[in-house]
């Protein structure tokens, strides 16, 4: 089988380039920019373009299917001899789809919380041998890619983006996966530039129940009205299995889930780590493990990569860094971060970076998403803005929008950072969120130097 990927440098195409790699087809691909860890990873297996750019010329009759990435354009001339030369066209989850549609899907959605339940899940099944393909959106400890498909496994564990699927084809990501088994974690308005409504963007997991095979099921977290009216919506085939949060205690930083008369340390901790846990809980029952099997195997769970990722610690301080941009999810992990440490002061940075996060019309979204922290920083960069062709905004914007006392305005990384190192860090937490880099901060390194 001969696989050639449009934009194969891409977070989610280069995994699945190597997969397809490691299961023994003749991969090559191309991509007008690669960096790293693409760039490294796909150099590893031989997988790296001879030259950047796009070249029809890399277009034969014999290549059997072209893997068309998000990050390239309508009109690229490599999709255009494809087109021409008749070579099915396929998205990213469309292939995954083939991949796996002998196999039972157990798909994860929701606005936020998708990838940390996927990765428990995955945590679980590696934890007790249980052979099964995957694809989760973040790197995992123990796992060497973030995709996995071979020919002897009958599970399937994906996470499902409600991104759109490629330049041709707008649908979400999740409504191609069709499962047997969905999970809905939580409904926030995101991807206000895809989604320009609530209304549409809730339509769009109401779609993906919808696609659920016969017979299949619906777990969802019950604490979420959007998600209950969605998930109870379903077929009557379709079996609907709430989850609330895990009941657990905290003692000393440190959450022990209650099961019973007994209990079990974890490494994470949250609110919605909780919640996540509880949902992975259920899928794992539906697939056949036991409780006692899920819980010993999730005391060793240690978060996905980027998701309330430890950076550094001493004896009174911890840095942690968060993928978490979107309202819900910076209010989640502000107050996950307190709620841990409620002896300790919260320090809590933010970077404004995604489309919808600078958009104009979405900031009022942000009320209230960082009152937890006893000292809020927002920074965002002007030149993000216009390189993005959106309407400027200003600090006041920003601090008007979070409508909370404790929250200043940055637009300089640099007099951020600097602010940071001024500060006396004794019984003080960090808590640095974003899904850029607060333009090239290099965390460990911060981390050392405020705390030492």
């Amino acid at each position: 089988m001969k696989v050639h990927f449009i934009a194969i440098g891409g977070s989610a195409m280069h995994n699945l380039a190597i997969a397809l790699h490691l299961k023994g087809y003749e991969v090559s691909g191309s991509d007008d920019e690669i960096f790293d860890p693409s760039k490294g990873r796909l150099a590893k297996y031989g997988l790296l373009p001879d030259s950047i750019g796009w070249d029809p010329a890399r277009i034969s009759k014999d290549i059997n299917s072209v893997i068309l990435g998000m990050h390239a354009r309508a009109d690229n001339p490599e999709l255009a001899k494809a087109q021409e030369l008749g070579i099915p066209i396929f998205s990213y989850p469309e292939y995954l789809y083939e991949q796996t549609k002998n196999k039972k899907r157990v798909v994860i959605g929701g606005s936020h919380g998708k990838t940390s339940i996927t990765s428990m899940i995955l945590h679980v099944l590696q934890h007790n041998h249980v052979k099964h393909d995957y694809m989760v959106g973040a790197q995992l400890e123990g796992f060497e890619c973030m995709v996995s498909l071979k020919e002897d496994s009958t599970i399937a564990i994906l996470e499902g983006d409600e991104y759109l699927s490629s330049p041709i084809d707008r649908r979400p990501k999740f409504h191609l996966y069709q499962p047997n088994i969905a999970l809905l974690s939580g409904i926030a308005w995101d991807h206000i530039n895809v989604f320009p409504t609530f209304e549409n963007y809730v339509e769009q997991f109401q779609i993906f129940v919808d696609k659920i095979e016969p017979n299949g099921d619906i777990i969802y977290y019950d604490g979420d009205e959007n998600v209950k009216l969605v998930a109870q919506k379903s077929r009557a085939d379709v079996s609907q299995i709430p989850y609330d949060t895990h009941p657990h205690r905290i003692e000393k930083g440190i959450t022990y889930l209650l099961d019973e008369e007994r209990e079990y340390p974890l490494h994470i901790f949250g609110e919605h780590n909780l919640q996540n846990v509880s949902g992975a809980l259920n899928v794992c029952l539906r697939i056949g493990l036991s409780k006692g099997q899920f819980y010993a195997a999730i005391i060793s769970f240690k978060g996905a990569s980027k998701r309330l990722e430890l950076v550094t610690q001493t004896s009174s301080s911890l840095m942690y860094k968060d993928f978490a941009h979107s309202p819900s999810k910076l209010k989640a992990t502000t107050q996950a971060l307190k709620d841990q440490f409620p002896d300790r002061k919260l320090i809590a940075c933010m970077e404004l970076h995604t489309f919808s996060s600078l958009n104009k019309d979405f900031l009022d979204e942000y009320d209230g998403a960082m009152k937890d922290a006893d000292e809020a920083f927002v920074y965002f960069n002007p030149h993000t803005i216009a390189h993005k062709k959106l309407t400027p905004i200003s600090k006041e914007d920003v601090k008007k929008a979070f409508n909370s006392e404790n929250v200043r305005v940055y637009t300089s990384s640099e007099e951020l950072t600097n602010l940071l190192k001024e500060k006396d860090w004794n019984d003080t937490n960090l808590l640095m969120m974003t899904s850029g880099t607060f333009d090239g901060v290099d965390f460990k390194k911060l981390g050392e130097e405020l705390f030492t």
